[in-house]
């Protein structure tokens, strides 16, 4: 029987009429698994993921198939985005057994759930150098009764490297000497032509490409400013771009970012976000500005969910085809734009014989950056074909809601307005951050998922980490205390609730259902791991207050973690972007009658270069511009590195100059 049905996972509904008994995860699929002293088959994936789509056209939809894996095995489908830390631990295991990971994820467990063999995408038939998935069955069916031993063998050693992975590496802290370190080799692995990181495929890593900013900031370096600028300019006008309907793809296949994985994630948007926005205020050029523009336009316009959240992803399929709904043929274009169809076929690579299998990608990796001219005449032209395109059958959307991918997304639309002066990307993270904090909340703590009314609870530390990332946002570019309380009080459930003896955070809640190890991973994935965003979060906590306490939880977490990133820095860099904020981050104090000229310039630095107080209330009494603040009713600024502050700035030419030498390498070295 096939217990999908009532599941509120897309995903997980795209397999409810499969003949394979599929159990959602939970104990009672394990029970059965005892009952029937039966193995487990555990399949992960998500609604987006197109190699998803073809194993289960393929496998679970085929009847023989279905007779082999319910004659065997118990079943059991899980959506990734929604139960993270299964995904966690089970993609570990197939690491540990020197696979690569990916999705789908096809994991063998005993009916305790501890991993035993694994794999990837099975093709039904032989190929690609791989079994085909009837043959996989039959043999772990047949090794799993006749020889238990080889079995217990492979358990024993994968669980016992699970948990090693649990032990955090020791080490000293770093310093503005090691960050320079590091961001010199970061810099020169980045590909001097097509951005990124080398080879293909290639996929966007933001918080690698913000480290590269901080980099270039704190030391001036023009190869790191030119590697974070080359990458951000080659993928806006690659085909990873959706250069008509606005947002990005999730990685490109190839390694001039022209071929898309076409899938469209919440999340490596919300991070694109506010690079884009970043791009645009430091460099003035529209095609960073666009390309921030554009995803907003995206969001509002394909992911906002009724509640005012946004949903998960966009699917890379339609009409069963990868990619179908946003390629073209030359013949389409030109019969939507007639006359007019030169420019736009010339500028975004569209051609006859096609840019990719036979139709085109629409990029402008050859014809570049337009003119103002040029780019007004484009305008049009790409609203007609998006009229057209819109027209088509669409992608399938998943629509849950996700805290944790709200959160980043929150947080980006705050910055990025601020940084272009966009007000109205302010409310609209206000709505959604308004959902998250009432529909998605049980007694101060947040679930994960939301589809329909159901929740997914408790929710992970991701979720809290960056909904307490989000309120401080909010926070800065409001002044409203409710959300410096939220911040405050996530803070304290990720204390309570999901930090370890370690010092790490782990994944889960502590009265979450048990798993075969609880995952405490530090490094980043396709979103920054939660102890990164928790340390850039209680950073920027302690520069808002200037409270010792505040203070000394940062520099506590930062130094239990600096060991991993000091091994690992490519893995690590959301945790090295909040020690760099630690370490060079400016806290600007804004107070006095009249002082919203004031509070607009601080606001409109770069958020990777200070946080704002917008009110001395806010301010520990031990502060030193506590006193400063308070005892003049007069607009002023007071720009704080650590426990040393400016004398009082008026105006805000003056407080941007001061920043500016307070941000020098010399001032921080």
């Amino acid at each position: 029987m096939n217990r999908l049905a009532a599941a509120s996972s897309p995903y997980l509904l795209q397999h409810s009429d499969n003949p394979v008994d599929w159990w959602e995860w939970g104990p009672e699929a394990l029970a059965e698994a005892r009952r029937l002293q039966r193995p487990v088959l555990l399949s992960i994936g998500y609604a987006a993921c197109h190699w998803c789509h073809v194993m289960a056209h393929e496998s679970f939809e085929d009847a023989n198939v279905a007779a082999v894996m319910n004659a065997h095995f118990v079943s059991i489908k899980v959506d990734r985005e929604e139960r993270p830390d299964v995904d966690q631990i089970y993609m570990s295991a197939l690491q540990v057994l020197g696979e690569q990971g990916g999705w789908p994820l096809t994991m063998f467990l005993t009916p305790d759930g501890e991993p035993f063999w694994g794999g990837t995408y099975f093709p039904k038939e032989p190929r690609f150098g791989r079994p085909g998935f009837v043959q996989v069955l039959q043999e772990i069916a047949r090794l799993y009764q006749a020889e238990p031993e080889r079995i217990d063998r492979n358990r024993l050693a994968i669980t016992e490297a699970l948990g090693k992975g649990l032990t955090p590496k020791a080490g000293e802290s770093l310093s503005l000497t090691d960050l320079d370190r590091i961001g010199e080799s970061i810099a020169g692995i980045i590909d001097p032509v097509h951005g990124g990181l080398k080879g293909a495929p290639k996929f966007p890593n933001p918080p690698i490409l913000e480290f590269l900013a901080r980099h270039a900031r704190r030391r001036d370096d023009p190869a790191a400013r030119a590697g974070f600028l080359l990458t951000l300019e080659q993928m806006a006008f690659g085909g990873i771009h959706d250069h008509l309907g606005g947002g990005f793809a999730r990685y490109a296949v190839d390694e001039k970012w022209l071929v898309p994985h076409f899938e469209k994630m919440l999340y490596d948007n919300a991070q694109l976000l506010e690079l884009y926005a970043l791009a645009a205020a430091e460099t003035g050029r529209p095609l960073f500005h666009a390309a921030a523009e554009g995803i907003v336009s995206w969001l509002t316009r394909e992911m906002a969910t009724p509640e005012g959240a946004f949903a998960a992803s966009l699917d890379a399929d339609s009409e069963g085809e990868e990619g179908r709904f946003y390629v073209w043929s030359l013949a389409e274009v030109e019969e939507v734009l007639g006359p007019d169809a030169d420019l736009f076929t010339a500028t975004y690579d569209i051609t006859a014989a096609g840019n990719w299998e036979g139709v085109n990608i629409p990029n402008r990796l050859r014809s570049g950056e337009a003119s103002p001219e040029e780019e007004a005449r484009l305008a049009p032209l790409r609203a007609r074909l998006l009229a057209h395109r819109d027209k088509r059958p669409r992608p399938a959307l998943d629509d849950k809601v996700l805290a944790d991918w709200n959160g980043l997304m929150i947080a980006a639309l705050v910055r990025a307005a601020l940084l272009l002066t966009k007000p109205d990307w302010i409310d609209v993270a206000r709505r959604a951050y308004r959902f998250i904090a009432e529909s998605m909340t049980r007694e101060g703590r947040l679930g994960h998922s939301w589809r329909g009314g159901s929740l997914l609870f408790p929710g992970f530390a991701l979720d809290h980490a960056a909904m307490m990332r989000a309120a401080l946002a909010l926070f800065e570019a409001t002044g409203e205390e409710a959300y410096l309380t939220d911040a405050r009080r996530w803070r304290d459930v990720l204390l309570n609730d999901y930090a370890e003896p370690t010092g790490l955070l782990a994944m889960t809640a502590k009265n979450a259902d048990p798993l075969v190890v609880r995952p405490q991973p530090t490094h980043d994935d396709a979103v920054p791991n939660a102890n990164g965003v928790f340390a850039e979060a209680l950073v920027r906590l302690a520069q808002i207050t200037g409270a010792e306490e505040d203070e000394r939880r940062a520099i506590d977490t930062l130094t239990r973690l600096t060991g991993f990133a000091r091994a690992a820095p490519l893995a690590h860099t959301s945790i090295l972007n909040a020690l760099d904020l630690h370490l060079r981050g400016l806290t600007v104090v804004v107070t006095g009658e009249g002082a919203d000229d004031l509070r607009k310039a601080a606001l409109a630095l770069p958020y990777l270069d200070r946080s704002v107080c917008v009110s001395h209330d806010t301010l520990a009494d031990t502060h030193p511009a506590k006193a400063g603040a308070s005892g003049s009713h007069r607009a002023q600024a007071l720009i704080c590195a650590g426990m040393r502050c400016s004398l009082p700035v008026t105006d805000p030419d003056g407080l941007r100059v001061r920043v500016k030498e307070m941000l020098t390498p010399a001032a921080i070295h």
